[in-house]
């Protein structure tokens, strides 16, 4: 009697386990949303900021008004492909690694703009 009772009960588990295969399938699904939702929002813009720096610093000229990432505004005297060396008041040199120039000073054009609309109530 005992072998029959097993019998039918493992009959029943493996159609539980049967059903349960594409149910488990579809419990990942908003995993699988949450990571596209990451992706998106987070990592792809990152990504692509860190290619348009990688650019700026890229195509660094003499003359040009930098900031760096320790808060120093400084004028390009010289670039080497590791070194850049900024005028930060006559006839004061520093040498700066290439990677911690952080942008131009005073920003973009698209952001100068918007400050001195902002600033002029426009």
């Amino acid at each position: 009697m005992f072998g029959i009772a097993f019998a039918m009960g493992t009959g029943g588990d493996q159609a539980a386990g049967a059903a349960g295969g594409p149910g488990g399938l579809l419990s990942f699904l908003p995993l699988i949303l949450i990571f596209f939702i990451f992706y998106f929002l987070l990592i792809r813009p990152q990504q692509k900021k860190a290619k348009e720096h990688q650019a700026f610093l890229a195509n660094l000229k003499k003359g040009e008004a930098v900031i760096t990432s320790g808060g120093l505004h400084g004028v390009i005297t010289g670039i080497t492909d590791q070194v850049v060396t900024l005028e930060i008041a006559d006839k004061v040199r520093v040498k700066v690694s290439r990677g911690n120039i952080m942008g131009k000073e005073g920003g973009t054009a698209e952001s100068s703009s918007n400050n001195t609309a902002a600033k002029t109530g426009g």
